[in-house]
């Protein structure tokens, strides 16, 4: 079993993070590299309120519809309410600031309420799913350390939730117990406070625990709203499971604004023709799938539907050229927005809206910085140091700012495989730097129509190859060969042959 108690006694210390071997000439070239480029993008967004006190605002101020699912829908005071009274069922558990509390269930409204209720009392969010088997939600509870899992399901809940929660030594708890509500203020203390854990994928089989700041949570609810231009008037799909990062900004972004959530069963959302009915039934106007998902809905699709969608927002998968050639022409009135970046890093770093002078290029580009953050392309020497990549050179990415998270829970060996000490930005408000592990370029302005330079994803950086000692990129090959016709999908791979 895991240790219990606050998560940050779990968490690498910055100074127990390696140093990256980055030569002080390389160090300055990197940053005006960044500078010039556009890498770095700066700008004030406020970090200081938790989206539990702009609810409150709202439910104040003039009451609306929050959130939306297959049962009900809650206002915001609602919803206030009802998380301040799972706040006051935390603490009658003993949950602590600082301490982490699983939510277990279905994608509903409750989820919802049981974030900001652990966001009030000052603990760590982490979710499990109902869809996972019981060894699943075991590993994540028992990693994270939770003592707590507060299920939200209306009926019953899963009993693979249940049979893992007994083995990781967690009790559970229903959400929707009543008790008087909480009646604190929201336990905020500092702007780097662990907010929540998502477990993703282990090479070694079992999942490792991604953990993210309040800071840099906020900030990238912030930045969907700026590049968005979100509103109070736009309607939120949330489709992600729990276990995905997506998930977070979805349920959370627009009740920064007074706008609406609506909450997608799997049922729908994984069913193209009631997905698009569900998004014209709910005036929905804000949608993010996989690209997979993309080419399903437009096969589908009748005519005439999505008319109130703003943003199609494609992730989690490499968008291809032909996809959004399909998107713009079916969909001209609803912008598709390529995002990408990862989990450790609060979800989203890049953003690109696609346009018609992007098709033309092999890969689409990933896009440029999120507000506060800052992109780094260094290639790795055969000495072992790192220098700084200029335009078309391939790189890896890096990336340091507000949204680079702690590290993983308990798991010091693979933290340091992952996260730096910044080399390159003193004022840092993380002082960390993650290592994606992706290889990228830059493209110059002009490329695909930008005014500026812009970010090109070519594929995991242990993908590529060399080949009588010429760099090859297998994701570029396939790139070239999906372009064909006659050729759905494909794989390239490198076999090595005996000398003869």
């Amino acid at each position: 079993m895991s240790a219990r108690g606050p998560a940050v006694d779990r968490l690498l210390p910055l100074a127990g993070l390696p140093a990256l071997d980055v030569p002080a000439a390389q160090a300055e070239r990197a940053g005006e590299l960044a500078v010039r480029h556009g890498m770095l993008r700066e700008r004030d967004v406020d970090l200081a309120d938790p989206v539990i006190t702009r609810v409150e605002r709202f439910a104040a101020e003039r009451d609306r519809p929050a959130v939306t699912d297959r049962y009900r829908t809650l206002s915001y005071a609602e919803l206030a309410a009802e998380a301040r009274r799972i706040a006051a069922l935390l603490e009658a558990e003993g949950v602590e600031p600082g301490t982490v509390v699983g939510v277990g269930g279905e994608r509903c409204a409750t989820v919802i309420a049981a974030f900001l209720a652990i966001e009030l009392v000052g603990a760590l969010y982490v979710p499990a799913d109902e869809t996972w088997p019981a060894g699943r939600v075991r590993d994540v509870l028992d990693q994270a350390g939770a003592s707590v899992l507060v299920t939200v399901d209306a009926g019953q809940t899963a009993p693979a939730l249940l049979e893992g929660a007994k083995e990781a030594g967690c009790r559970v708890v229903k959400a929707t117990a009543e008790l008087e509500p909480w009646p604190g203020e929201p336990r905020l203390d500092a702007l780097d406070r662990p907010r929540y854990v998502l477990f993703t994928s282990g090479s070694t089989g079992r999942p490792k625990g991604a953990v993210v700041e309040h800071q840099g949570m906020l900030n990238h609810l912030w930045a969907k709203i700026i590049d968005l231009e979100l509103t109070g008037a736009d309607v939120v799909a949330f489709t992600a499971p729990l276990g995905f990062d997506i998930s977070i900004w979805q349920m959370l972004c627009p009740l920064l604004l007074g706008g609406r959530i609506d909450v997608v069963g799997d049922d729908v959302a994984h069913d193209p023709e009631a997905f698009a009915r569900a998004v014209d039934d709910q005036g929905i106007t804000i949608v993010e799938l996989v690209p997979t998902m993309v080419r399903h809905l437009l096969d589908d699709l009748a005519p005439g539907s999505l008319t109130a969608l703003r943003w199609m927002i494609a992730t989690g998968e490499e968008l291809p050229a032909e996809l959004s050639r399909r998107w713009l022409d079916a969909m001209p009135h609803a912008r598709l927005l390529n995002a990408y970046g990862p989990t450790e890093c609060s979800d989203d770093v890049t953003h690109h809206t696609v346009t018609a002078g992007d098709l033309d290029l092999l890969r689409l580009p990933i896009g440029t910085p999120i507000v506060n953050t800052r992109l780094y392309v260094l290639r790795e020497e055969d000495d072992g140091t790192w220098s700084a990549c200029d335009i078309d050179e391939t790189g890896e990415l890096f990336v340091g700012g507000v949204v680079v998270g702690r590290g993983y829970l308990g798991n010091e060996e693979r933290t340091r495989e992952a996260f730096y000490r910044d080399p390159f930005d003193r004022a840092s408000p993380t002082g960390r730097l993650y290592r994606t592990g992706d290889a990228v370029k830059l493209l110059p302005a002009g490329a695909g129509g930008e005014d500026r330079p812009t970010l090109q994803y070519l594929g995991r950086v242990d993908r590529q190859v060399k080949i009588a000692g010429v760099r090859m990129e297998l994701g570029e090959i396939e790139a070239v060969l999906q372009r064909h016709p006659g050729v759905g999908a494909a794989a390239v791979v490198v076999h090595e042959y005996p000398a003869r």
